[in-house]
């Protein structure tokens, strides 16, 4: 068996003396005494490295022949062209050995199974693996050293071209330009990658490649925007003005067999082999490229990161941390709602009982209260910037339209070109050659069509978006200023949206249940390091767990004990700012029922004496109280009363009397008390006397 090999392609092209050496190796087994139909030659892998054997079908073949016995000796020019490892090249002797079969070179030829013959291949194949390490370090070295001049070439990203000298410069074509930058603003103002593609996709943006093969290399096409290719752009820091080089590295437990490529890993930038700033022209500064990673990995769901935004309900999402676990991030759980199509939604940590098998969560709070407590905070806080708010939307909103309209008009002036280029090449062409003027032709009315479609779409663009904002829209923006609130509960505004401003001014929310009540302890830490505290409330599932639970029914049962119907203690509990545990923001007449039965509450009659008495005001009496306050029978006080010598109103019973009678009032219904028998009968006979007779007027009654 003569085995011919050779590295690569192209030391098959260029290296052919080799090749020729390799194959004159049959002339030597004929030498040897072999017949020339006994010598197979073995040329698969012309081409094929010999760094891994499960690529080279050749040496498969080769090693299956010996395993079977079917070879008498293995031919190669050098052990080097057998294998480049030790691991297939003692697998080669091994087995050699095992079968018989003998190893040559054009300096001799080996027996395997004798030690010292086995002992030379065993050194001969130790240096063909030094050799190929040896060569590779060189070629590494050097490589790398290049790399940290910032002078090794490589493949450049969209929006950059390389001149005859070597240097990098931003692609000559404005458009081009424009399209990058527009880009890196969208991502600048939007915040996710994939409403960046919605937003190239929605007005109809390319992204500008230069072709890097075929006849067009070079030449500058027009693709459609993709999720991967907008990934790459904004994770390469040449973009940034950094030469880096070694962001891929090789990991070999990763490689696949037969697919050398493979294996691959993008690394951190800790470990790049060579990062050299301000080597590249640069399309957006340092802070601006650091600032898209994070943003990139805030973007994605994992426990570290809060994610982009989405259209749940839950507006605190990626945001809440416990605070009694150690901050980790708090998890959502959304629930239906009976009879709503709409879902309800929860915060809860789950730390302790996913980690340490606790059998209770650590805390589990009502979305919606939360939520509308954290909202009043942002609105409170964005309120004194309202005014400026407003007037850098107007100036944000302007200068999107500058850029989409200076894009059109870019888009415009290469199909003019376009266009005009076509109609020169159809007026040069000869008029004889009638197949070439007819393709022409064509080619001139499709470029003038294409003209025409651009400056129709361009025209309804500037009819439904002007480059200048008009005096209803500014109005209606600088309309915010005030009506924030109303903007933030608007429904056109999204739930992403309002998740996303959440995270433009809030950096992590940290709540702590107090105890098992309804009061929740929030720490906000806005963006750029303030911290703010307060207390929430959240819905809880007993009444039990309200922190004002003993003065709540301390007060039902001092209202239920003065008569009041359930109806007024709701009122009232509601006017002194009681609220129940869940459900509602008011009590209700069911609810304080319910509460009264539950607990055992003794509500008086309203209709009773002594629900009169506990309903009345420090200055108002019954009549038999006071009758026994002023020591009389309350059958007098019943005739005073119907005399007028006494005031008194209905109860709401409308069968008892009461009184209002203050300290005054009483001490006069005293002196009355105390007069004598007969007082107010002789006292009419005296005034009717004294009207005729004035001496009778100057006389006391006995």
């Amino acid at each position: 068996m003569v085995y011919v090999r050779q590295s690569t392609r192209q030391q098959v092209v260029e290296h052919s003396e080799s090749t020729r050496l390799q194959y004159a190796l049959v002339e030597r087994a004929v030498t040897l005494g072999w017949a020339r139909s006994k010598v197979m030659v073995i040329d698969d892998d012309l081409g094929v490295s010999a760094a891994r054997a499960d690529t080279r079908a050749g040496f498969a073949k080769l090693v299956t022949e010996v395993t079977m016995g079917r070879v008498g000796m293995v031919l190669g020019m050098e052990m080097s062209r057998l294998a480049r490892t030790g691991r297939d090249w003692h697998q080669l002797v091994e087995l050699c050995s095992l079968s018989g079969a003998l190893l040559a070179d054009p300096d001799g030829v080996y027996d395997p199974r004798i030690y010292n013959d086995r002992l030379l291949l065993g050194l001969k194949g130790t240096m063909s693996e030094a050799e190929l390490y040896l060569i590779r370090q060189r070629m590494l070295a050097g490589k790398l050293a290049k790399a940290e001049r910032g002078e090794l070439s490589f493949q450049l990203p969209i929006g950059y071209v390389r001149r005859s000298s070597g240097e990098a410069v931003f692609d000559p074509d404005e458009q081009a330009q424009h399209v990058v930058r527009l880009i890196f603003s969208s991502f600048a103002r939007l915040g996710t990658l994939h409403a960046v593609l919605r937003h190239l996709v929605d007005n109809r943006i390319q992204l500008p490649v230069r072709a890097r093969s075929g006849p067009a290399k070079g030449e500058l096409e027009w693709r459609r925007p993709n999720r991967e290719t907008l990934q790459i752009m904004l994770h390469n820091p040449i973009y940034a003005g950094y030469y880096a080089y070694g962001r891929r590295q090789v990991e070999h437990a990763r490689q696949q067999p037969g697919r050398p490529a493979t294996g691959r890993v993008v690394k951190a930038s800790g470990e790049w082999l060579v990062l050299l700033p301000d080597r590249m022209p640069a399309y957006i500064s340092v802070e601006q490229f650091e600032a898209n990673l994070a943003r990139l990995a805030a973007n994605r769901h994992t426990a570290q990161t809060p994610g982009a935004p989405r259209s749940g309900s839950a507006l605190l999402s990626g945001l809440l941390c416990c605070g009694r676990c150690g901050g980790h991030r708090m998890n959502v759980s959304y629930h239906p709602v009976s009879g709503s199509q709409q879902a309800t939604h929860t915060y809860g940590c789950a730390y302790n009982q996913i980690n340490y098998g606790a059998v209770e969560s650590c805390q589990f709070i009502g979305g919606p209260a939360l939520d509308a407590y954290i909202t009043a905070q942002v609105l409170t806080a964005v309120a004194p910037a309202a005014l400026e708010v407003s007037l850098r939307a107007a100036e944000q909103a302007e200068d999107e339209r500058a850029e989409l309209d200076k894009l059109w008009l870019q888009r415009i002036e290469r199909a003019t070109y376009t266009a005009e280029r076509v109609r020169r090449q159809y007026q040069l062409a000869e008029p004889e050659n009638r197949l070439v003027v007819r393709q022409l032709e064509r080619d001139w009315e499709a470029a003038l069509a294409q003209l025409d479609q651009l400056s129709n779409d361009y025209q309804r663009f500037r009819d439904t978006q002007p480059l200048r904002l008009t005096a209803t829209e500014r109005q209606a923006i600088n309309a915010l200023a005030e009506e924030l609130p109303a903007l933030w509960h608007a429904p056109t505004t999204t739930q992403a949206e309002r998740k996303e401003l959440l995270r433009l001014m809030i950096e992590q929310i940290e709540v702590n249940v107090a105890g098992d009540s309804e009061l929740v302890d929030v720490s906000i830490a806005w963006a750029g390091g303030h911290h703010t505290h307060g207390q929430a409330v959240r819905p809880v599932r007993r009444a039990e767990q309200l922190s004002y639970f003993p003065r709540m029914i301390a007060r039902v049962t001092e209202l239920a004990a003065r008569g009041m119907s359930c109806p007024r203690i709701a009122d009232a509990l509601n006017s002194e700012g009681f609220r129940p545990a869940k459900r509602s923001h008011r009590f209700t007449a069911q609810q304080v029922q319910r509460l009264i039965a539950k607990h055992g509450i003794r509500q008086t009659d309203p209709r009773s004496n002594a629900a009169i008495a506990a309903d009345l005001s420090p200055d108002e009496w019954t009549p038999s109280d006071l009758a026994t306050e002023l020591g009389m029978p309350t059958a007098t006080l019943h005739s005073w009363i119907i005399r007028g010598w006494i005031t008194a109103r209905r109860a709401r019973n409308n069968r008892h009397q009461i009184i209002t009678a203050d300290a005054a009032e009483l001490d006069r219904l005293r002196q009355l008390r105390v007069r004598p028998p007969g007082y107010y009968q002789r006292r009419r006979w005296l005034d009717a006397a004294a009207a005729t007779d004035p001496e009778i007027s100057r006389k006391d009654p006995p």
